[in-house]
């Protein structure tokens, strides 16, 4: 609980009273690799801080094959943001990618974190803004480079992720085939290392 506390404290001030209301309301839970935290055509009824582990945003595309839009590790809300605050069908999937260790809140104990504290919705709208800005500086890159080009960048953006996360959905995230990646991945070990 205590990972949640001080990420919260970095967007805000929060006296222990309040401190104390977060950890009453928050839930510690167990995600296996491969369960759904959330699924498309579902309301989203929770949030959930990452402890431990690394989850996925995915959907599948009109021939069934599984997209990985991104990836959410250690120390990041992961939600479906739209349809936990609106209440709509979600349009995506939130899986699991390894054995996960989340900190959540209930839609309804989220609004009355809301309601009784006074800075909950600034601290909230500034995690909101920041993920949103790696979101789109992770995209960005993306868009115009090459598959290995996309590679490297995956790499610098997300050094802890590489072993973590099968190929797979690497591949997918990337935007290119599972064997392309293989393919990639074995041109940097031919090549020597110079010092």
């Amino acid at each position: 609980m205590e990972e949640l506390i001080s990420y919260l404290l970095q967007f805000g001030q929060l006296n222990q009273k309040q401190i104390d209301l977060v950890k009453a309301k928050a839930k510690e839970k167990y995600l296996p690799k491969g369960e759904y935290f959330s699924e498309a055509g579902k309301i989203a009824r929770h949030i959930a801080f990452v402890r431990e582990g690394v989850l996925m945003i995915c959907y599948y595309n009109n021939k069934g094959e599984e997209i990985v839009h991104h990836f959410v590790d250690e120390n990041h809300f992961v939600v479906d943001l739209e349809s936990f605050n609106h209440k709509i069908a979600s349009m995506i999937y939130i899986r699991a990618v390894t054995d996960c260790q989340l900190i959540f809140l209930s839609y309804e104990n989220f609004q009355e974190l809301s309601a009784t504290i006074i800075d909950w919705d600034k601290i909230i709208n500034k995690v909101t803004i920041k993920t949103l800005l790696e979101k789109v500086n992770l995209m960005q890159p993306k868009l115009n480079v090459d598959a290995k080009t996309r590679y490297l960048d995956f790499l610098q953006n997300f050094p802890n992720l590489a072993n973590r996360i099968p190929l797979i959905y690497i591949a997918s995230y990337l935007g290119i085939t599972a064997t392309s990646l293989s393919r990639i991945r074995g041109e940097f070990k031919s090549v020597p290392e110079i010092m």
